[in-house]
């Protein structure tokens, strides 16, 4: 293989990955953010709160709050997010209605207690979601009530509900300030707030998503361009 092809194999390898990679949209980097994020204890978290120092940080912690409220299997929650979808007709999902409820909550260790910016969770929750799959027809009266256009009865809908509970462990990234009642993680430095409910691992399946195939395509062709961009490089040098 001469060095002009080995290269020119290897941009375009690279060139679809990067395509998939954007596909993939914002779980991808998520997934980068929690994995690439320097980890802290809670206390070393509060002290780059009080500097003022602006870091993307990861730490880990028990969820606690004392304003929980029970959801239908009255167990204890802090957050909970509803959210309506419907098919886009392209395999993906459009938000029809999204549903918050969350009370004041933080993480703590056996010392310290670090309060978790509620109003900047978005794209950056990591839980194992309640969801169900059907058509509008199927939707019951109360949820037909929260759709501003009316829908064909044939269109896919998606339900999908999102909870945090307390006494359950999480991994949590963002940017340590000071709020309104001390020590804070939030969303910052342009990076969304992290709060994952499961181990990394676990969180880069669940990010993936149903593009599981496109994440494994991805680092297949980022190997095999890499590696052909090397030997280019190899075979340039060695004159071949």
């Amino acid at each position: 293989m001469t060095a002009i092809a080995a290269g020119v194999i290897g941009l375009v390898c690279l060139v679809i990955a990067a395509l998939l990679l954007r596909r993939l949209g914002s779980g991808y980097r998520v997934a980068r953010l929690l994995s690439a994020a320097p980890e802290m204890s809670l206390a070393e978290i509060v002290q780059v709160a009080t500097s003022g120092e602006r870091r993307y940080l990861r730490c880990t912690g028990r969820i606690s709050s004392e304003e929980e409220f029970p959801d239908e299997n009255q167990r204890p929650l802090v957050f909970r997010r509803r959210r309506l979808e419907r098919g886009d007709g392209a395999g993906g999902w459009k938000l029809l209605d999204d549903e918050r409820l969350a009370v004041p909550f933080g993480i703590e260790d056996r010392t310290t207690y670090v309060e978790i910016d509620a109003e900047a969770i978005g794209e950056g929750l990591v839980v194992v979601p309640r969801q169900s799959i059907g058509v509008a027809a199927d939707l019951p009266q109360e949820l037909r009530g929260v759709v501003e256009t009316p829908l064909d009865p044939g269109t896919p809908i998606r339900l999908r509900i999102d909870q945090v509970s307390a006494v359950e462990h999480a991994v949590v990234a963002g940017m340590p300030i000071i709020g309104p009642t001390g020590p804070m993680m939030t969303a910052g430095l342009g990076r969304p707030l992290i709060l994952s409910m499961v181990e990394p691992a676990a969180a880069m399946r669940l990010l993936a998503g149903d593009r599981r195939r496109s994440v494994v395509a991805t680092a297949i062709l980022i190997v095999i361009g890499l590696g052909s961009v090397a030997v280019a490089v190899v075979a340039a040098l060695g004159g071949w």
